[in-house]
């Protein structure tokens, strides 16, 4: 399984706003800080918002800020949103596979991609910013050295 680059910006992006403080974050500002098109990340947002993942403030001291569902959000739940619902293999696509009413691998491989998300059922965001990648992530942002993800 691999995820689209959508969805990795996606929880890259759940994950830097995990471990922002008062001063929310801009778009362009993370769109800087993860070397990523602003554009991209524009998009990214605007579907994470309409998710109800992110808030997005406006004016003097506005930004970007996760919400409560945002920061508790089960990563699988969030790939299987961004990702869809569609088979691993397009077995009826253009030109449809022979094998399509026979098939065993169709449904192994929609299992498999079901144990996937899955796996990462467990996990919430704030799970993804825990120690160690917390502290790192806020070096990385350009946050305070030493200072710790709050939930």
């Amino acid at each position: 399984m691999r995820l689209t680059r959508f969805t990795d910006l996606a929880l890259r992006v759940l994950m830097r706003l995990a471990v922002a403080d008062a001063d929310l974050p801009t778009t362009r500002e993370v769109a800087a800080t993860m070397e990523v098109p602003y554009t991209h990340t524009a998009k990214v947002v605007a579907r994470l918002q309409h998710l109800g993942l992110v808030e997005a403030r406006r004016g003097r001291g506005g930004g970007l800020a996760l919400t409560a569902a945002g920061r508790a959000a089960p990563v699988g739940g969030v790939v299987r949103e961004l990702e869809g619902a569609g088979d691993v293999v397009d077995c009826e696509g253009a030109a449809p596979c022979p094998l399509r009413g026979a098939c065993v691998l169709r449904g192994a491989l929609r299992r498999a991609q079901e144990a996937f998300f899955a796996a990462l059922d467990p996990l919430t965001v704030d799970d993804l910013v825990a120690a160690p990648t917390g502290p790192l992530l806020l070096g990385i942002s350009g946050g305070p050295p030493g200072r710790t993800a709050s939930p």
